[in-house]
């Protein structure tokens, strides 16, 4: 089995929230979020080389992609980052390097939770950043996911519902959809009519499970506009503790993958990726040095990609720590000098319209959580 085809069949999956609810949704906000959970944790390095730290090659010789595409003479992008690199070029991208979410503990299952919460005092936290923020936005209420991700349980209740890809659904009779909507209003029966007939009747978007048709079935359902305006996007398989790879490998192969989830999500967008914000979202970064097999380990700082058409600054943002032994975060990682949650702040302010110092508090508990905002959203 090829890489592609493992990819293809790995655990991705994707849910779609923020579906206009009458008595209960405020004025819809015009922009839309997606975020691209990227589970086992991003090699920032390689994602995004520091290629005029002089550092770089010296702790990683076997990890460097040899053909980086170049953005500033101190950064690049690995060559697989392709679309990403054009989306630069036309100021519809950024990075925000040198960044992590406030933990240091190199535990997955700690780190996604706080990743998803956005608390790192709070392991009790049932509800998740991206919920809470909806809450505030006013459009919390239903959500299309067999099962509610943490990212975006709010304190409203939010009503799921999913289709199942059972025998016979794809082509279900009117008494089955009036069963799914009974109980419901109106829109619940209607918005499933067209999630159905868009995501799984169509002949040229099958049932698919895989990331790249994930993007596209969820790009054309936040596309109308009574659809959905958040959705989350989970790859997993980033934790390559060997044979990580530098031009071919799983990690670049992953590296690809999010580039190419970018590309379909924008094509199912359509003209609404002008109003569309999608940022990465990871643990932890990896290691500075190789290890012994030619991989790397849990880290703390890495790279947070963000593209779409509500981005007006692009660039590389950071407070570049360096790689010297001295510069690393316990002698082993990058070091993070931005809370990466002042990033998704300022994502949710650019398309959900709420206040950096009603994010920080209601939504980060942070109330001295720095505004980057300026940075790329002008």
């Amino acid at each position: 089995m090829d890489r592609r085809t493992f990819l293809k069949l790995s655990s991705a999956s994707a849910v779609l929230a923020g579906f206009p609810v009458p008595g209960l949704t405020k004025t819809l906000p015009k922009g839309r979020i997606a975020v691209l959970f990227l589970e086992g944790g991003l090699d920032g390095l390689a994602a995004v080389p520091p290629i005029g730290d002089p550092m770089l090659s010296r702790m990683r010789r076997n990890l460097v992609a040899s053909k980086p595409l170049k953005v500033n003479p101190f950064f690049a992008l690995h060559p697989n980052l392709k679309v990403f690199a054009q989306l630069l070029g036309r100021n519809q991208a950024a990075v925000f390097h040198a960044t992590n979410l406030p933990y240091t503990r190199r535990s997955h299952f700690e780190g996604q939770r706080i990743a998803q919460t956005g608390d790192p005092s709070g392991a009790e936290t049932m509800t998740g950043w991206l919920g809470r923020a909806m809450d505030q936005a006013g459009i919390a209420g239903r959500a299309l996911t067999l099962d509610t991700p943490l990212l975006i349980r709010g304190t409203t209740d939010i009503d799921s519902f999913y289709p199942a890809s059972l025998l016979g659904s794809q082509d279900p009779d009117g008494a089955l959809l009036a069963l799914i909507a009974e109980g419901h209003d109106g829109l619940t029966a209607r918005t499933f009519a067209k999630l159905h007939e868009k995501a799984m009747a169509s002949e040229s978007l099958p049932r698919v499970r895989d990331p790249e048709g994930l993007a596209l079935a969820t790009g054309r359902a936040m596309r109308d506009p009574e659809g959905p305006r958040v959705t989350m996007i989970r790859i997993p398989e980033f934790d390559t503790h060997a044979n990580q790879g530098t031009d071919i490998g799983l990690h670049p192969e992953l590296i690809g993958l999010i580039d190419r989830v970018i590309a379909r999500f924008r094509e199912g967008l359509g003209p609404v990726w002008n109003e569309t914000v999608l940022l990465t979202l990871t643990e932890f970064g990896r290691t500075v040095r190789e290890n012994g097999s030619a991989g790397t380990d849990h880290g703390y700082g890495s790279a947070g990609l963000l593209a779409g058409g509500l981005i007006s600054r692009a660039g590389v943002i950071t407070n570049w720590p360096g790689l010297a032994e001295a510069d690393l975060w316990e002698g082993r990682d990058l070091l993070s000098t931005l809370d990466y949650r002042s990033v998704c702040a300022a994502c949710i302010e650019a398309a959900l319209g709420l206040d950096h110092d009603v994010i920080a508090d209601q939504v980060f508990f942070a109330p001295k959580l720095r505004r980057v905002t300026p940075y790329i959203f002008g």
